[in-house]
């Protein structure tokens, strides 16, 4: 099989191997290449969270796809959540179904049975580095201009339950993690993966490349070793991740969105990005 386009129908839309609403999708080589193409910057909205679900969704479904390699269009990988949407929630309600479904929509790409290789071709901040580390490997374009990082802490959002356990576990380390949430800076792609924050440095000719080996290499032996590998390595965390969703009150901290201070910075930054 090569590039072989696919279909997933809903009742909202097919992802059909053409642009349609936030995603791109096709199989090539038997590997699924999910390419986010909203707008500039490639931010992630309700309908981008829906068609990746489906994505993933396919790709556990579908014995004859391989695993998955996620990407952006243009200078972005992804700049994270659409912000519009943020200033858009009415009460908490609203913001809790959002950020609920997210969540799930995460973790279910975290746990995908098949391999999740992360290309990122520009910058990744905030959710967009969130997508990346669900992902099972990050590889990054060597471009001096591309910078990797969180920025929550300076605009006033914190992160929700699913998106602090998964940015955890791939930094493996409560220090990274405490550097990277707390100073909230935006960091070259060398120091990056001098961090360990991504995993290689590649042309961008050979970026997508090097995604496919890697997902082949993994996934094409006997009986798929790694599938069972990789469920081992991330039971707990979507074990915790599931627990702490159901039994504490995540929710309160969403009172966030309807901070004046927050609203004027989300605001001031989506007109950085116009």
């Amino acid at each position: 099989m090569h590039n072989k386009p696919i279909k997933i129908a809903t009742d909202k839309f097919t992802i059909d191997g053409v642009k349609n609403f936030m995603l791109e999708s096709k199989l090539d080589d038997q590997i699924m290449i999910v390419t986010l193409t909203n707008g500039k910057t490639n931010s992630i909205t309700r309908e981008t969270l829906e068609q990746l679900k489906d994505c993933v969704d396919k790709t556990n479904q579908d014995k004859e796809i391989k695993g998955i390699i996620l990407t952006g269009q243009n200078r972005f990988f992804s700049s994270g959540f659409d912000l519009y949407t943020f200033m858009g929630f009415n009460n908490r309600d609203e913001a809790i179904e959002f950020l609920g479904f997210a969540d799930k929509v995460f973790l279910d790409l975290f746990i995908c049975s098949k391999p999740v290789i992360c290309a990122m071709n520009g910058h990744a901040a905030a959710g967009g580095l969130i997508l990346a580390m669900a992902s099972d490997y990050r590889l990054i374009t060597d471009h001096p201009k591309i910078k990797v990082g969180m920025s929550e802490i300076k605009i006033g959002v914190p992160l929700s339950v699913a998106q602090s356990a998964i940015m955890r576990f791939g930094l493996d380390s409560d220090k990274k993690f405490r550097d990277l949430m707390y100073f909230g800076d935006m960091m070259d792609v060398t120091t990056a993966h001098q961090k360990g924050i991504v995993d290689e440095l590649l042309a961008p000719e050979n970026l997508i490349n090097r995604a496919k080996e890697l997902v082949k290499m993994w996934i094409d032996t006997p009986a798929r070793p790694f599938c069972r590998l990789k469920e081992e390595l991330k039971m707990e965390t979507a074990r915790m991740i599931r627990r702490r969703m159901a039994d504490t009150d995540w929710q309160k901290a969403l009172d966030c969105f309807f901070d004046k201070q927050v609203k004027d910075t989300l605001a001031f930054v989506q007109s950085t990005m116009e």
